[in-house]
């Protein structure tokens, strides 16, 4: 299958797409067509397991270049890594109410879905495509997937990863998981700033002519573990299928019958990925866009216009504390009936004015797809706070703006707000995505369910593992123990940054730890 820019004037296979990560013009890559899962296929998915399920996905877009038992074997190798029999359960809350659990990977979030598969699918791709260059995977975090992007190419041959992260725009155990990661290929840096301004700094580096043609004198190419590449997006859209099987096979639903998603996003890859499977055949109802305090994206599917020029807010739901929504550029590509030149001028507005529209064509064939709302802070402990009082589940911040979101379109009785979109008139079922262990905010999940506020991390996974009985992961208590690594803090100036790529790829950064006091 061939792949080809939303900025135009690009045609690329798809390993060239994943090897590349993001397109020469800046724009991203997207199928030149949208395949089908057929009957039979969802019928024999049935009895597949999770891996199996991802590897007939991800086939549909790339098994006849890397080769449907090569994806195979890779899907198995990749989900052996996560905890449990189903590597992403389904569990059910209440009546129609389910939630996906994306969090058993190695690094306690649903970004591992992904990154344990990636670095399978970028070292086959780049055999295919004749690349022997050294890989820098270069990515910008807003705290999952640089932990995630980390650990998946932790000491593979032939690649090397830099993360940038935003200075005090992380979650302290996302900091520290950062910071001790293990590795002779690793480089991890915060930038002054927050998300937004990493993300464009980094996408600027890749634009680079200069630093580009620095790196291919020492025979290196950049490639993303951000969702902008679509190797890191396609993994995602398995777990839409797996979900509605799942509800097949408990016999909650019957094929055909349309189950809604509400998902927490920011830069909108993990919802996108949901879009995905319904063009591929998925009966998906409604997708619901869950936003917090930072509602660019709730403001953009009620009024059809992309503003960020406001306050940016940090949460408590850091990862989703982002104005500039990456992923959504592919969707604005789609509905414009694939207009690669008006999407350009569309990013090129959003660039130098801040802001674009779309029409109201536009506007209401995401009406037809899409619901979105948001959740402020307190509306996020209250949700959290009566699912785990009423069921006994406790969930992650960011989980828990999905359920506040759930509640407001699902249960409108309970919220009087003019401005709250209308609930739909037919019930379907839902599955909320959980996107993070509880554990990885320990202390802002303690203070929704109990109250209790604290000011220590580890002091917080204590209370909380007390008062949930819910088991920590291993990989998060050890946290405490290792010493930090990576400390480094630089100025979002791409002279800095790029410096310090350099440097990397040169060998002169292998940072010691230090001594644990």
């Amino acid at each position: 299958m061939n792949f080809i820019s939303t900025r135009g004037g690009e045609k690329v296979t798809g390993a060239q797409a994943i090897v590349q990560g993001l397109a020469k013009n800046g724009g991203l890559y997207v199928p030149e067509k949208f395949p089908k899962v057929t009957d039979a296929e969802m019928d024999e998915m049935l009895e597949m397991t999770y891996p199996e399920r991802a590897a007939l996905i991800l086939g549909k877009y790339l098994a006849d270049e890397l080769g449907a038992e090569y994806l195979k074997e890779s899907c198995e190798k990749a989900y052996a890594s996560f905890t449990g029999e189903d590597p992403v359960p389904l569990v059910k809350i209440d009546g129609e109410l389910y939630v996906l659990e994306l969090f058993h990977g190695p690094t306690c979030a649903f970004k591992d879905v992904a990154l344990t598969l990636l670095p399978y699918l970028l070292k086959k791709s780049c055999e295919v495509t004749g690349v022997d260059d050294e890989i820098l995977v270069l990515t910008a975090t807003s705290g999952d997937t640089g932990k995630a992007a980390l650990e998946g190419f932790r000491d593979i041959p032939g690649t090397k990863v830099t993360v940038f992260y935003p200075d005090e725009g992380v979650a302290k155990m996302q900091r520290l998981q950062m910071s001790i990661q293990d590795g002779n290929n690793v480089c991890v840096a915060a930038v002054k700033g927050n998300f937004d301004d990493c993300q464009r700094a980094v996408k600027k580096l890749f634009a680079s002519e200069e630093f580009n043609a620095k790196l291919a004198e020492k025979k290196v190419r950049l490639s993303s573990a951000n969702s902008i590449n679509f190797g890191r997006l396609a993994p995602q859209i398995a777990y839409y299928f797996s979900a509605y099987l799942d509800l097949v096979s408990a016999e909650q639903i019957q094929f055909g019958d349309k189950v809604d998603f509400v998902v927490p996003t920011g830069n909108f890859g993990d919802i996108l990925a949901g879009w995905y499977a319904k063009k591929m055949g998925l009966p998906v109802g409604k997708l619901v866009c869950a936003s917090n305090r930072n509602k660019v994206l709730a403001d953009f599917f009620q009024k059809g216009v992309y503003d960020i020029k406001r306050h940016f807010f940090r949460t408590m739901s850091p990862s989703m504390d982002i104005l500039v929504s990456s992923n959504l550029e592919r969707l604005i590509f789609e509905i414009s009936g694939r207009n690669a030149k008006l999407t350009a001028d569309r990013m090129q507005a959003l660039a130098e004015r801040k802001e674009y529209s779309i029409t109201e064509k536009e506007k209401a064939i995401l009406d037809e797809e899409f619901f979105a709302g948001f959740a402020g802070e307190d509306d996020t402990v209250e949700a959290m706070y009566e699912v785990f009082d009423e069921y006994g589940y406790a969930m992650d911040t960011h989980t828990g703006v999905a359920l506040a979101v759930y509640d407001k379109i699902y249960n409108p009785d309970k919220y009087k707000d003019e401005d709250e979109r209308q609930p739909k008139t037919e019930q379907n079922h839902v599955v909320v995505l959980a996107t993070a262990n509880p554990y990885k905010f320990p202390q802002d999940v303690l203070y929704a369910l109990s109250g209790n506020d604290v000011k220590d991390s580890f002091k917080g996974i204590k209370r909380l593992n007390l008062l949930t009985a819910m088991k920590p992961p291993k990989c998060l208590l050890d946290l405490r123990y290792r010493p930090l690594r990576f400390k480094k803090v630089v100025e979002n100036d791409l002279t800095a940054m790029s410096e310090l790529v350099l440097r990397f790829v040169d060998g002169e950064i292998v940072p010691v730890p230090d001594a644990k006091k």
